[in-house]
């Protein structure tokens, strides 16, 4: 939703029906090793999830295609999938949308948040530790208004078993992640 990493003619808020935002991809990549996995999110079966629709204009679709499959497809973990997605203003429009791939060895599954906050602290990858995307993930959704509770309290999980570990915080260590201003201000 905050690094789209591509030219987009229009950026709206956005609902889709029928998945959820959860952490039930193990990370063996960006946010974990083989041998220390972490976990990352994907759009698991089930709910509703809000979350940011990017229009691209036709002249710029492919190479944007190219990148979200090397971004997103490192160990073809999702599924490519067009999805029937309403926007803030109402209009319905069709997204692609990656979703869990339940068949993939690294699909997680359902897991407790105990369970999440004990794979994602202390993991880390080539995209960084693994706490600084839930974090990152926390500050962008509050910014963008949208109340996940699950995700807070995951956060504060992982934050708890850090400490007790000894392992930076952002409230120890601020400069480990950037601050995320809301739109219209600080």
């Amino acid at each position: 939703m905050w690094r789209p990493g591509f030219h987009y003619l229009e950026r709206r808020p956005a609902l889709h029906q029928g998945r959820r935002r959860a952490f039930c991809i193990y990370s063996v990549h960006h946010r974990g090793t083989p041998e220390r996995k972490g976990l990352v999110l994907g759009l698991a079966p089930g709910g509703a999830v809000r979350g940011v629709a990017y229009r691209v204009a036709e002249a710029d679709w492919t190479p944007t295609y190219a990148y979200l499959m090397q971004r997103e497809q490192p160990t073809e973990t999702y599924v490519e999938h067009y999805a029937a997605t309403r926007l803030d203003d109402g209009r319905r429009v069709r997204a692609l949308t990656f979703l869990s791939d339940r068949t993939h060895p690294q699909w997680a599954g359902v897991l407790t948040l105990e369970a999440q906050a004990d794979l994602i602290a202390g993991a880390s990858g080539l995209s960084g530790r693994n706490v600084d995307y839930l974090a990152d993930l926390v500050e962008h959704l509050r910014a963008e208004g949208v109340a996940d509770p699950n995700m807070e309290r995951l956060l504060g999980l992982v934050e708890a078993r850090e400490a007790s570990a000894g392992v930076p915080t952002a409230a120890t260590a601020p400069w480990t992640r950037p601050r995320v201003v809301p739109r219209g201000g600080a």
